[in-house]
């Protein structure tokens, strides 16, 4: 079923990184071939962080996986993709991810580099990174510790046990790409998350120009709420404590929260324990007190870990922008 306005494909934007940004991505294509996924840069661990360091070059798992999410390549091609090494020198090393790192090295810019992965996996929409500057993502917490790298933050937060109280790009305020901007200005809607808060979402929005430039658009802002707290992250934050973080670093910027309302038994929970992970809690009156609405829908699905259906969630979100659009 294909989602449209005045005639065209409905345009819509997409802000985020990691696993949850993809798995929204590979429902949304089923609507509208007018999708922009505005992917976070920030990441510096794991193969990415390896093929920064050695390469110079931006990480590019998240855009890897947004670009896969958004392809309609046989199995074989997206295995290969994702096929990780084992073994030797490339030992951990993701052959999409070398992809990307070989394509940037024939282009005169990353962003040139993802435009032609896009185009040789003949992507529904684009994917783009949030900005092309060299940037390193640092946590500062409630006892006043800083941390200065995405892949540290995570042992930081589980060693001083305090909550993280903003993040910041180092350097600051680098530029957006003008095309995201352009995105967001005609975008029809807009989605953020699901994802990391602070190390895929947030960062997206210290970028010079993107929390302005949905700020000042017309277009519902939906934000889509994590299912469970994330460990070394969240742990014990409530659904309104994510939608306070995100607006203390990007004002103005959620019209509409969508979350997940569907149950889960003691089994499907028992993997989480040891970590100290759980459902988020909503806090649903004190979000619609912000003047945000909130719409429940059973979105999740639970196999190896819980996560959201990717099916389920597209069709919720564009059941909710239509809502929204109504005046409902």
């Amino acid at each position: 079923m294909c989602a449209e306005k005045s005639g065209r494909p409905l345009r819509v934007v997409a802000i985020g990184g990691g696993h949850g940004l993809s798995g929204m991505l590979r429902g949304l294509k089923r609507y509208t071939s007018d999708i922009t996924a505005i992917v976070t840069v920030a990441d510096d661990g794991g193969s990415s962080g390896m093929l920064r360091n050695e390469l110079g070059i931006l990480p590019p798992g998240d855009i890897r996986n947004c670009i896969l999410a958004l392809s309609d390549v046989e199995p074989t091609m997206e295995q290969l993709l994702n096929y990780r090494f084992s073994e030797g020198s490339l030992s951990g090393q993701c052959f999409g991810n070398l992809f990307l790192a070989a394509m940037n090295g024939i282009s005169s810019s990353f962003d040139e580099a993802v435009r032609k992965m896009s185009d040789i996996l003949a992507i529904t929409g684009r994917v783009l990174p949030v900005t092309t500057s060299d940037v390193r993502l640092e946590a500062e917490f409630d006892n006043g510790e800083k941390i200065l790298g995405e892949s540290r933050i995570f042992y930081a937060k589980k060693n001083n046990n305090s909550r993280i109280r903003r993040v910041r790009l180092l350097p600051e305020n680098p530029p957006a790409l003008p095309m995201s901007l352009r995105a967001i200005e005609e975008a029809d809607v807009i989605i953020i998350g699901p994802g990391s808060l602070y190390t895929s979402i947030i960062p997206n929005f210290l970028v010079r120009g993107i929390g302005e430039a949905v700020a000042k658009a017309k277009a519902p802002k939906i934000f889509v709420m994590n299912i469970m707290t994330q460990e070394g992250e969240t742990e014990e934050c409530t659904g309104y404590d994510h939608i306070a973080a995100l607006l203390s670093h990007a004002p103005d910027t959620i019209t509409a929260c969508l979350a997940n309302c569907r149950g889960f038994t003691r089994e499907e929970l028992e993997p989480y324990r040891m970590e100290g992970v759980e459902p988020i809690r909503l806090e649903r009156e004190k979000i619609e007190s912000l003047g945000i609405c909130v719409a429940e829908e059973p979105i999740a699905q639970v196999n190896r870990y819980i996560r959201h259906d990717s099916e389920k969630l597209a069709g919720a979100l564009m059941e909710l922008y239509h809502s929204l659009s109504l005046g409902g």
